[in-house]
């Protein structure tokens, strides 16, 4: 071929030259389309924030940026968000009035802001009211007990209850069991985190056992004051929960009064952690060794350039503002805004209605609906919630923050990668997890989650069994023994935590108890001591100031007697002596009548004359122990035994549970003149609410063996009142002599006394249940006495059984008289061998007369 040929030359360059022309004009044409003014609709949205605030023009430089950025990427979508910004200046009440106006007179379809909880809630009823929804930048106070309250309210910022188990699995990990709860005073902010904390902290078994509010507007004097108050107490965990303006004037006069030292452990949430980058160099130094949380955003190339752009904007518009990074709250509020963005469109391209109030719906479900992988990590809501991407477990190492781990957590060592979106599962941490932790005082060392102790315990002169004090003079050591103190030793070493404890005898400089168990008990609210380990019984008027663990003893009064003296005519004294004439009359009566029924027609009722007063006296005897023997022929003799076997019954079986009373018990008459009841020396208020007359107070066993052997007539008592483990006690030396009776519960036991909220509380109640179930009370019962091996029943003891007379059983008496008057009547008139028997008696008597009247007349 020859390149060179004209007409071919021609012919290529006519190609090309097509060619080029085709090109041109689609460059064209594709320029014309994108040059060409595109329709689009403006959705407005409202932006309510503090203008003045750092933290309010960091959040609108961000949404005002996702605005442009979104865009910026979709520029052939159909809407475009156009916000309007108002100032609140910090007052609810504007942000409210603000809301109003952009609502009324803008039209808006959606508003973002709510930097304050009252700002939330007055927003999100407005966006209820309104069908708008509301994407806020804090929680509404009070939080509102139905998730379903505010529908309209998308939260774009993690709640508070994944804060709460993020601190409550730290505070695992360290086994810290006592927490100080540090927060803001008069401002919901700081409150409303409480509830999910003491809902979190239940799990793991922490005890907020003190609070501390500081207002922002407190003075230094007053946070000096308010520390003071804080070093005072054995905790020395504080957890944190304060303003990020707050923060300075506290740290910096904590340091001043020596509160960063070792021993201390400063816990801060991420509320305040989150601007920590804001705060003056000299305020964290002064932090050093406070350990936090800090809400996780994950570092990218698109953050780093959005930082970079605020930046310039800031320095340019607000010199005097420096920003080296920016807050969680602005990155949040910049993932809202995209997507706002993407559901707006979303609800014009599926073409739906634009009624104001249909359209906000509709809005609603897209938000909710709508989910991509912001600046923050995976941005989604569902519940109308921002799912939490997790914190940053940080540590202040001199003048800067050092991540040494992150929540929650995947593998056993963590890493930034091991990060993952909060489950409903608690994930558990391990101390590996974390990296070197610097303490406050620049210490190494962890503070020790010991509990040390200081246990008051009642000195007594009797009783030593539940608890006793002696002294050793030679070694100048004091000994503290008994079941008290072995139940409360065997429950503290099953904790899973170390406690260490001291006895101390709440005595004075005799050697004698200092005061009553009341003003032992008082001493626990004083803080005089830790806790009160002994007999110490629970009542309502000692609940009011401290807390009792359940009780590890038999609950309840009884009343101790001596037994009844040998008596060899103990078995008449069931029934009284009218009684026993009247049932010894009715057995020879119904002998009797039994004998003139069946004798006509019987031939055993019949013989000699001393054979049937044998069979009538034998007849009706045995029917005492149902073993006659004769067969009854006749109906009615019949008809009379049924009846009189019934009244044999119910004599029988009322002596028989009277004599047993009577041999079990001696019975008393507690309210008679010149009956005595005595008690323990301490106790008079178990027996004062048992309304005793003629009281007597003793000390030990010895002493209530002695007064009950006397008894009331010779110095002593009738009785002795006590609680049943003390009586258990006596027993268990006097068990042939005396018997406990009249058990009743109204005492509550013995328990362990602690202060108001201690922890000890449940773990100390647990570990008894255990015990109690495993059956170690028992066998400490067994060993120190407190253990009966027989025991009477309730059912004997709590009636006074009494002799019984004729006035009790004339019913049934009167029932079996009239049964066999009755049957003898009938027998009388139909019978006629009977009539019989009376018509030749009766000729006979009548012939005898008339040989009389013969011998009687002279011849």
């Amino acid at each position: 071929m020859d390149f060179f040929d004209p007409g071919k030359k021609y012919a290529v360059l006519s190609l090309f030259t097509f060619c080029v022309l085709i090109s041109c004009l689609s460059a064209e044409i594709e320029k014309m389309r994108y040059d060409s003014p595109l329709v689009v609709e403006e959705i407005h949205v409202g932006v309510i924030l503090d203008m003045k605030s750092r933290e309010g023009r960091i959040v609108l430089s961000c949404i005002s940026a996702a605005v442009s950025d979104f865009y910026q990427l979709h520029k052939n979508y159909s809407t475009r968000v156009v916000l309007h910004s108002r100032d609140s200046k910090g007052e609810p009440l504007h942000a409210l009035s603000a809301a109003l106006n952009l609502l009324n007179d803008i039209k808006v379809e959606a508003l973002i802001g709510a930097q304050t909880s009252m700002e939330a809630h007055l927003l999100a009823d407005l966006g209820e009211a309104a069908k708008v929804p509301v994407m806020s930048l804090s929680e509404p106070s009070p939080p509102p007990l139905n998730d379903n309250k505010y529908p309209f309210r998308i939260g774009i910022i993690p709640d508070q209850t994944s804060l709460a188990m993020a601190i409550s699995a730290i505070f695992d990990i360290f086994k810290w069991k006592d927490v100080t709860l540090v927060y803001d005073e008069n401002t919901d902010y700081g409150k409303n985190i409480i509830p999910a904390v003491v809902n979190s902290f239940q799990e793991t078994n922490v005890c907020i056992v003190h609070t501390s509010s500081i207002a922002a507007s407190s003075t230094n004097e007053q946070i000096i004051e308010e520390l003071h108050k804080l070093m005072e107490l054995k905790t020395k965990v504080f957890l944190v929960h304060i303003s990020h303006l707050l923060v300075p004037r506290l740290f910096l006069n904590a340091k001043k009064l020596g509160m960063m030292s070792d021993g201390y452990v400063w816990f801060m949430t991420s509320s305040s952690m989150n601007f920590l980058h804001s705060m003056d160099s000299n305020v964290i130094e002064s932090m050093e060794g406070v350990l936090g949380l800090k809400s996780h955003i994950p570092a990218s190339t698109g953050l780093q350039n959005l930082t970079s752009r605020l930046r310039r904007k800031f320095y340019i518009e607000y010199p005097n503002m420096e920003v080296t990074e920016l807050s969680p709250y602005g990155i949040w509020a910049y993932d809202a805004t995209w997507v706002l963005a993407e559901a707006v469109e979303r609800t014009r391209s599926k073409n739906y209605t634009k009624s104001f109030s249909k359209h906000g719906v509709v809005l609603l479900r897209e938000i909710l609906q709508t989910g991509f992988k912001g600046l923050s990590g995976e941005v989604q809501y569902p519940d109308g919630k921002l799912t939490s991407g997790g914190f940053e477990i940080v540590n202040v190492v001199g003048k800067e923050e050092r991540t040494v781990g992150f929540w929650p957590c995947k593998e056993e060592k963590t890493t930034k990668e091991s990060c993952m979106p909060l489950s409903n599962r608690r994930n558990l941490l391990f101390t590996d997890n974390l990296e070197t932790i610097n303490w406050p005082g620049r210490s190494k060392r962890q503070l020790s989650s010991e509990i040390k102790l200081r246990i008051g315990v009642p000195v007594k002169v009797g009783f030593k069994e539940l608890v006793g004090v002696e002294h050793d003079l030679q070694t100048n050591r004091t000994y503290v023994t008994g079941i008290s103190i072995d139940v409360f030793e065997t429950a503290i070493k099953a904790l899973p935590y170390k406690v260490h404890y001291e006895f101390f005898p709440f005595e004075n400089a005799n050697g004698v108890m200092a005061g009553a168990y009341n003003d032992l008990v008082y001493q626990v609210y004083l803080k005089n001591y830790d806790a009160v380990v002994g007999d110490t019984t629970i009542t309502s008027n000692r609940s009011q100031y401290v807390d009792f663990t359940i009780p590890y003893t038999d609950l309840g009064v009884g009343m101790l007697v001596p037994n009844e003296k040998d008596n060899m005519w103990i078995f008449l004294k069931p029934l009284s002596t009218g009684l026993w004439i009247t049932s010894a009359g009715f057995f020879i009566l119904t002998g009797f009548v039994v004998w003139l029924i069946e004798r006509p027609v019987n031939e055993e009722f019949q013989g000699t004359r001393w054979q049937q007063i044998g069979t009538i006296f034998w007849f009706s005897f045995s029917t005492l122990v149902f073993a006659h023997r004769e067969k009854l022929l006749n109906n009615l003799a019949k008809f009379v035994v049924i009846i009189w076997v019934f009244v044999v019954l119910i004599l029988t079986s009322s002596y028989t549970a009277t004599l047993a009373s009577m041999m079990t018990v001696k019975q008393i008459q507690l309210n008679s003149v010149g009956s005595y009841i005595g008690y323990q020396s301490g106790s008079l208020g178990v027996i004062m609410n048992l309304n005793f007359k003629g009281i007597k107070p003793y000390r030990s066993v010895e002493e209530y063996a002695n007064a009950l052997s006397k008894g009331s007539k010779h110095g002593g008592v009738s009785a002795i009142i006590d609680e049943v483990p003390y009586i258990n006690i006596f027993l268990a030396k006097y068990s042939a002599d005396y018997s406990m009776i009249k058990t009743r519960s109204t005492t509550n036991g013995f328990a362990f006394v602690f202060p108001k909220g201690s922890k000890l509380v449940h773990d100390v109640s647990r570990q008894i249940e255990h015990m109690r179930e495993e059956g170690k009370l028992i066998e400490m019962e067994k060993t120190w006495s407190l253990r009966k091996t027989t025991l009477m029943s309730e059912e004997a003891t709590t009636t006074d059984p009494s002799t019984l007379d004729l006035y009790s059983f004339r019913g049934l008496f009167l029932v079996t008289g009239i049964s066999s008057a009755f049957a003898l009547f009938l027998f009388l008139i139909f019978s006629t061998t009977f009539r019989n028997l009376i018509r030749k008696q009766l000729q006979l008597i009548g012939r005898q007369l008339q040989r009389l009247r013969m011998y009687s007349c002279p011849i």
